[in-house]
C-alpha cells in the first residue's frame, strides 16, 4: 500500500470514529434527556395541603359538634407563579415581614398579630384577604361529619381522609394524572397523630377503599411553623365549611360569606360549568349519609 493509499484510509477511518461518536454522544444526550424527562413526568401537576377543624373523635362539642377535613388542590404552575407571591405581598403589606403564620382562628378572634389598631386596617387586611381567595384557582375537597347524627367510626380523621383520597383519586383520573405521583401536605399534630395518620393514609393508598384501586398519593406531614402557603390556605377552608353547615341546619340559610367564596371552588359534578352547584357527594362529602334529603347547602 502506498503512503497516499495509507493515509487515505486513516482518514477514512478517523471520520467513521468520529461519525460513530457523535451518534453515539447524541444517543446518550437522547437517552439522557428521555429520562430526565420520565423522571419529571413522574409527578402529577398538582400539590394537595389538607387541614381540618374540630375534634376527630366522638366526643361532642355543643358549639361545634363535626369535624371537617379540608383538601386544597392546586395547580403547581398556579401555586408557585400566582399565590404564594399574592400571599407573601399580602403579609408584606400589612406586617412589614413575611414570617406571620395565616391562622384562621387568630384571624378571626382578632389575635395577635391580627389584632389591628383600626378597624378601618383590618377591614382593608380581611377584603385583600378575601379577594386572593376569591381570586386563586384551585379545587376543594372536604369531608364533613357530623357528629349528632350517630356514630362514623372510632377515629373520625381516617374516615374522613378515606373520602377525600377517593375523591381526590377521582379527580387526577378526570385529569389524565392518576398514574403519576401527587403529593398529599397534611399538616402535624403531634408525633402519635402523625403516625396513625401516617399509617392510614398508606393503607387507603395501598387499595383499602371504597374503589379497591391502589393510589399513586405520597404523603408529607409538616408543622405549621414551616409557613407553608398551601397549609396556611387550606387552615382557612375548613371551618367555615363546618359552620355553615351548622347555620345552615339550625336556622335555615343564613348567609356563610367564607362558604359562599369556597363553594365556588369545590369539586363538583359536570366540571366548569357547573361551579358552584352539584357539588354535594363531589367535592362534599357529609357522614353519616343522610339517605333521604340530598339537597344541597346553599
Amino acid at each position: 500500500m502506498t503512503k497516499s493509499n495509507l493515509i487515505a484510509t486513516n482518514n477514512t477511518y478517523n471520520i467513521e470514529n468520529q461519525v460513530q461518536l457523535a451518534l453515539d454522544l447524541d444517543e446518550s444526550a437522547n437517552s439522557k434527556e428521555k429520562s430526565l424527562a420520565d423522571y419529571y413526568n413522574s409527578f402529577s401537576p398538582f400539590i394537595v395541603y389538607a387541614d381540618e377543624s374540630g375534634t376527630p373523635t366522638m366526643d361532642n362539642d355543643k358549639n361545634y359538634p363535626v369535624f371537617v377535613l379540608a383538601f386544597c388542590i392546586f395547580n403547581k404552575r398556579i401555586y408557585t407563579e400566582k399565590l404564594v407571591p399574592l400571599i407573601q405581598a399580602l403579609k408584606f403589606k400589612f406586617f412589614g415581614h413575611d414570617m406571620v403564620i395565616l391562622h384562621e382562628k387568630e384571624i378571626r378572634k382578632h389575635e395577635y398579630p391580627f389584632n389591628f389598631n383600626s378597624k378601618a386596617l383590618s377591614d382593608e387586611f380581611l377584603h385583600d384577604l378575601n379577594k386572593a381567595m376569591c381570586e386563586t384557582n384551585f379545587i376543594l375537597i372536604s369531608t364533613l361529619i357530623d357528629k349528632r347524627k350517630g356514630k362514623c367510626e372510632d377515629n373520625l380523621y381516617n374516615a374522613a381522609m378515606e373520602v377525600c383520597l377517593v375523591n381526590l383519586y377521582n379527580f387526577t383520573r378526570e385529569k389524565n394524572s392518576h398514574l403519576r405521583k401527587t403529593y398529599v401536605v397534611i399538616e402535624s399534630r403531634g408525633a402519635k397523630e402523625d403516625k396513625s395518620i401516617e399509617l392510614a393514609f398508606r393503607r387507603i393508598c395501598d387499595g383499602h377503599n371504597s374503589l379497591k384501586t391502589n393510589f399513586p398519593f405520597e404523603i408529607l406531614i409538616k408543622k405549621k411553623d414551616t409557613n407553608s402557603t398551601g397549609l396556611q390556605f387550606a387552615d382557612l377552608c375548613a371551618r367555615p365549611i363546618g359552620r355553615n353547615h351548622l347555620d345552615f341546619n339550625n336556622s335555615g340559610k343564613k348567609l356563610n360569606r367564607a362558604f359562599e367564596v369556597l363553594k365556588l371552588k369545590f369539586y363538583c359534578e359536570g366540571g366548569r360549568l357547573n361551579v358552584g352547584n352539584n357539588y354535594l357527594n363531589y367535592g362534599l362529602n357529609i357522614l353519616p349519609e343522610n339517605k333521604v334529603q340530598k339537597a344541597e347547602e346553599p
